[in-house]
């Protein structure tokens, strides 16, 4: 009997998994956000070349936010770009505390971009740093 072949498409599964009732995975980047010129253009991409599943559409005040979610609370959202932002990606840290690894931050050399804040529907915070080099990184934390 011959192997089954395996799929070169990753399995996903909607993203409205809770995050909040995990053990923090210090330094992990376990979320990854596509600002989009055409987020609902990415998406359909996505489902299509990459075979990600996505959960309902988060409503925000820029427009939905597209989540996805691979499982073990690995995943990311696509959303719409805010100018003079371009579009790209930002990969998310997980920290035990957002305000510490923030100012942590900061005090290395990061310079500020979007200071801590709690995600709407008590998903966490976050906050983004542009690291030396004009990177930007997030962090994700419960608190």
């Amino acid at each position: 009997m011959a192997a089954k072949k395996k799929s070169a498409t990753r399995k996903t599964t909607p993203a409205n998994t809770s995050v909040m009732s995990r053990k923090i995975r210090s330094g992990f980047i376990s979320h990854t956000e596509i600002a989009s010129a055409d987020p609902s253009a990415t998406k359909k991409w996505a489902e299509q070349a990459l075979g990600w599943k996505f959960g309902d559409p988060m409503p925000t005040p820029n427009g939905p936010y597209h989540m996805w979610n691979f499982g073990d609370n690995i995943g990311g959202g696509i959303r719409s770009n805010n100018p003079p932002e371009v579009p790209g990606a930002i990969p998310y840290v997980e920290v035990p505390d957002i305000k510490v690894a923030y100012e942590r931050a900061l005090k290395a050399g990061a310079t500020k971009m979007f200071p801590p804040d709690e995600i709407p529907g008590g998903n966490g915070w976050i906050a983004i740093v542009q690291a030396p080099g004009r990177v930007p990184i997030g962090f994700w934390g419960p608190k």
